[in-house]
């Protein structure tokens, strides 16, 4: 959980610091990160996908095959990086055009974004070795990690962006440059954690694997989760552009609450991770029930402690917002969007933990069938309808994202305890009910 919350930290920092920029710069950083986090969606679903297959290997006492599994996310994670890296140098500006980027945005967009965005290769490692040793349960050293970079990162960035003694600084570029800069630095950190791991990763990468069983089974169970992150990301965009209608204002609000938002799911992805690993390793070990059993006391455990965070949020929203600017009507529309957050901590603490449980059973379709009924069906048209046909702006925004998270935690603990059931009756086994 503390390795979450230091990974979040360093585009969190970012966007404190550019903040005193103005409304334009935040709204720069803002869109150019809202087309990141979609590649970082897809580097995600590697991790996730090679998660599952690793901790069941592990559970099943198959440690070369998990090593294996380890060694191929690398090189799929690697090549995508790259992939994108190309993309986002070619084609920023169009890229954030189509987005809805402002000509007074859009300048200091592009410059961010190619920085940031060019260098995906170091993103997409440092997510997928994270990944890799949280599957083995080593949650440790990629949170050390993770500290230590953050600490680099907020010199960096202060330097970079407002300069010291005779140097300027460089603004958001320099925003830009201090993120690129320590996500290199974690990478390269990570990957000899890895190597030191208990997988054992010493041994050559091999073409033919990384063609073969290993890489096709990682791309196939990675394909639902690349599909769940895609309709996320990508509504997310849409509706993003309808903000932007709303204002500037509203625009800047939105991205300091959405940024909080990121720091408030870290609690339960904490648990979310504790989840894969644990139902995973059970089911890969022949003990479902344990399985069933784990990944529900990390949702109980994950709600418990989100829905502290939510009370507290909700108490703390007006302090919050001053934090971040000093302008009356971005405080106000925070303090709204805050509002809507808190509310919807506790569901929101089912979705993010029994995706992970979901996850690490193997089934990496259910969370995307329940993303594309919530964003589609109820976040999008809630927006519509409660933002514009009503008028009710963001708040009308954060009141569809309220909806949708709702019906989604509610929707996946249905799916988690369904799954289980076939699994115990596969088994021979009680029921669900019987067990508890």
């Amino acid at each position: 959980m503390l390795e979450q919350i230091l990974h979040t930290l360093v585009g969190f920092v970012d966007l404190f610091f550019v903040s005193s920029l103005g409304a334009a710069a935040i709204a720069a950083v803002g869109v150019a990160n809202a087309m990141i986090l979609v590649f970082m969606a897809i580097f995600m679903a590697v991790g996730i996908s090679a998660s599952s297959y690793i901790t069941q290997s592990i559970g099943a006492g198959k440690p070369e095959a998990a090593a294996s599994y380890a060694r191929q996310s690398v090189m799929l994670s690697a090549g995508l990086g790259i992939f994108f890296g190309i993309v986002v140098l070619l084609f920023a500006e169009p890229i954030l055009r189509v987005m809805g980027a402002e000509p007074q945005v859009l300048g200091e967009a592009v410059v961010y974004f190619r920085i940031v965005g060019g260098a995906s290769l170091f993103m997409a490692l440092m997510v997928t070795l994270g990944s890799i040793l949280r599957s083995t349960g080593d949650t440790r050293t990629p949170m050390k990690v993770s500290f230590y970079i953050n600490l680099v990162h907020i010199a960096l960035d202060y330097v970079f962006i407002f300069g010291v003694g005779p140097f300027e600084g460089w603004g958001v570029a320099g925003a830009a440059w201090a993120t690129v800069l320590v996500r290199v630095l974690g990478a390269i950190v990570l990957l000899a954690a890895v190597h030191r791991s208990s997988l054992g990763m010493r041994d050559h990468f091999s073409w033919r694997e990384t063609f073969g069983g290993p890489s096709k089974e990682i791309i196939q169970r990675s394909l639902p989760v690349i599909a769940e992150k895609m309709i996320m990301r990508f509504g997310v965009l849409v509706y993003y552009g309808a903000i932007i209608r709303i204002g500037t204002n509203a625009y800047a609000a939105h991205m300091i609450a959405s940024n909080l938002e990121s720091l408030m799911i870290l609690a339960g992805a904490g648990f979310e991770v504790a989840a894969t690993v644990l139902v995973g390793q059970y089911l890969g070990a022949k003990r479902s029930r344990d399985a069933y059993s784990f990944g529900m006391l990390c949702m109980w455990l994950g709600l418990a402690l989100m829905s502290i965070f939510g009370l507290a949020l909700y108490l703390c929203a007006p302090l919050i917002a001053g934090v971040f600017t000093q302008d009356a009507d971005i405080i106000g529309l925070v303090v709204i969007a805050l509002t809507f957050m808190a509310l919807y901590q506790p569901p929101l603490a089912l979705l993010v933990v029994l995706r992970g449980a979901l996850q690490g059973a193997g089934d990496t379709k259910a969370p995307m069938y329940a993303t594309a009924v919530g964003m589609w069906l109820v976040r999008m048209v809630g927006v519509y309808f409660f933002g514009f046909q009503l008028e009710m702006g963001l708040a009308g925004v954060w009141l569809s994202i309220f909806l949708d998270v709702l019906i989604r935690g509610v929707f996946l603990l249905y799916l988690y305890r369904n799954r289980f059931l076939h699994i115990y009756r596969a088994e021979g086994m009680e029921t669900i009910e019987r067990i508890g």
